[in-house]
């Protein structure tokens, strides 16, 4: 099978305190914060090593393209996901004033037509925009069936993905047709969540809350895997932007003040007359 894993470079998401708003409010300072892979894309890769492999044996069943878009630096987040296991990569050259979910979602149809790709397998968000928009949005650009929040998948005998996936009160279980697009929660890198029909079915993966880590000789191998890098005009692709911020603000400092009440029934009154919640 021909994966492709969407994945992005973020800025350190325990950092996010670092980060400051320009004085006119028309932009964000990210000077000084560290890049890290998007942590969400780890369940993404994983799945798709986990699809991709016979875990008794270590065989290699089929191939994994990594994909990102952002600044040449952002090379450096595709080897780490190379050395976890992918095949090889592509980077999309742009700045984050070039992109929005749209031009993504546009850039990845193309990506995955060039690369013959048979299931897209992504991250439920990023760390920093948290839209969750692209998966839906490249999926309907295909034409390809979309499942979200999936926690389990099984590749049934006719090749078809038997998934469950997360949903307000309990779980929704689909049975999709191939070339699709999933987007993945933190539950799909538990022990027994993916059975891939060739991996023996009793095999249980470490517990684990995020991907596999990469291995010394992982590392090293990674180096030498490729990267096709191109530039966002060479995927012959509408780059007219959809959507923009208007305005960024930071959060309004905490006062550390606090009101004890004595009652439910004062409380009631306080969230009713002062906080004007209720």
């Amino acid at each position: 099978m021909k994966i492709l894993v969407p994945c992005k470079r973020v800025s350190d998401p325990d950092n996010a305190n670092k980060v400051k708003v320009s004085a006119d409010g028309t932009s964000v300072n990210t000077e000084g914060l560290e890049w890290k892979p998007n942590p969400f894309d780890d369940w993404a890769v994983e799945t798709a090593l986990r699809l991709n492999e016979n875990a008794a044996t270590n065989e290699k069943l089929g191939e994994i393209a990594v994909a990102t878009f952002g600044p040449a630096e952002a090379v450096q987040q595709l080897r780490q996901f190379l050395a976890m296991g992918a095949d090889r990569g592509v980077l999309v050259e742009a700045t984050d004033e070039q992109l929005d979910s749209w031009i993504i979602a546009r850039g990845l149809e193309a990506v995955a037509k060039a690369e013959e790709s048979e299931l897209i397998v992504m991250g439920k968000q990023s760390a920093d925009g948290e839209s969750s928009a692209v998966g839906p949005m490249v999926a309907e650009l295909l034409g390809w069936p979309c499942s979200t929040g999936v926690m389990s998948i099984d590749v049934e005998s006719d090749g078809k993905l038997l998934i469950r996936r997360e949903a307000d009160g309990g779980v929704i279980t689909q049975r999709i047709t191939l070339p699709a697009v999933l987007t993945v929660t933190d539950r799909v890198v538990t022990p027994t969540a993916i059975k891939n029909g060739v991996t023996p079915a009793d095999h249980k993966y470490p517990e684990s809350d995020s991907g596999r880590y990469a291995s010394l000789k992982g590392i090293m191998q990674a180096k030498k895997k490729p990267i096709d890098q191109k530039g966002l005009d060479a995927l012959g692709i509408d780059t007219a932007m959809t959507s923009s911020y208007g305005e960024f603000a930071t959060p309004p400092a905490r006062t550390g003040n606090t009101d004890f009440v004595e009652s439910v029934e004062e409380l009631v009154q306080k969230l009713h007359t002062d906080a004007k919640v209720l």
